[in-house]
């Protein structure tokens, strides 16, 4: 026991801050113009999802949770961190998961409006993820490549879907659909907090503004109930 004890956080973290940003840099220069069309399946969705059309916003995302998957865990991230497989297959699992709730309809919330409180901050994450995190390494200093785009890297992948999940869901679907983002951003926050990022402030503030929304919409849900 005293073994464990004596682990710090920075001790599962085998990788430097250099080489993980220089790892975001190659996903975004290998992948160049792809960002352009992930960027456009990020967006389809939140306007199928306003206008209700939501198995189809519910679908759109998960071929990109594959692809990061793939492009990103198993081909790149494990390179750094032997659990990156683990993780890529957890995105595999997400992406089925929005695929079955688009194929049945199970808890699909066809009654979003834009002036309900937590649909609001549903759409509010959605645009961080998809508008505001990729400006983030560019306004720091970092190259345009560095920019974590939504479809590309895990990161707004994760926090546009949580948005994305918390305009079209309810009920029990809504957390099952909220769990793998959720303790992926968990993750990515404490591993960017060890290599000294402020990114994971921005991220455990994201985390924490999507739970208000989630019990927000629970207890909404419970009472039209």
């Amino acid at each position: 026991m005293n073994a464990w004890t004596s682990y710090r956080l920075q001790d599962f973290i085998p990788f430097t801050a250099e080489v993980y940003f220089r790892l975001m840099e190659r996903m975004g220069e290998t992948f160049w113009p792809l960002q352009l069309l992930t960027l456009a399946l990020g967006a389809a969705p939140l306007v199928l999802a306003l206008t209700h059309r939501t198995r189809l916003s519910c679908l759109l995302p998960a071929p990109l949770w594959a692809f990061v998957a793939v492009a990103f865990f198993f081909q790149r991230y494990t390179e750094l961190n032997w659990a990156g497989g683990y993780v890529g297959y957890a995105f595999i699992t997400q992406a089925g998961l929005l695929v079955v709730m688009a194929l049945t309809g199970w808890g699909m919330d066809n009654a979003a409006r834009a002036t309900n409180p937590p649909v609001a901050i549903g759409i509010a994450i959605t645009l961080f993820g998809l508008i505001i995190m990729p400006l983030m390494a560019p306004l720091n200093g970092g190259s345009w490549f560095q920019a974590e785009v939504f479809g590309i890297h895990a990161d707004p992948t994760a926090v546009t879907t949580l948005g994305l999940v918390l305009i079209l869901l309810r009920g029990f679907a809504l957390w099952v659909a909220a769990i793998i983002p959720t303790l992926w951003l968990v993750v990515s926050g404490l591993t960017l907090q060890v290599l000294g990022s402020a990114g994971a402030t921005t991220l455990f503030a994201v985390l924490v503004i999507a739970l208000v929304g989630l019990v927000w919409k629970n207890i909404r849900s419970k009472g039209k109930g």
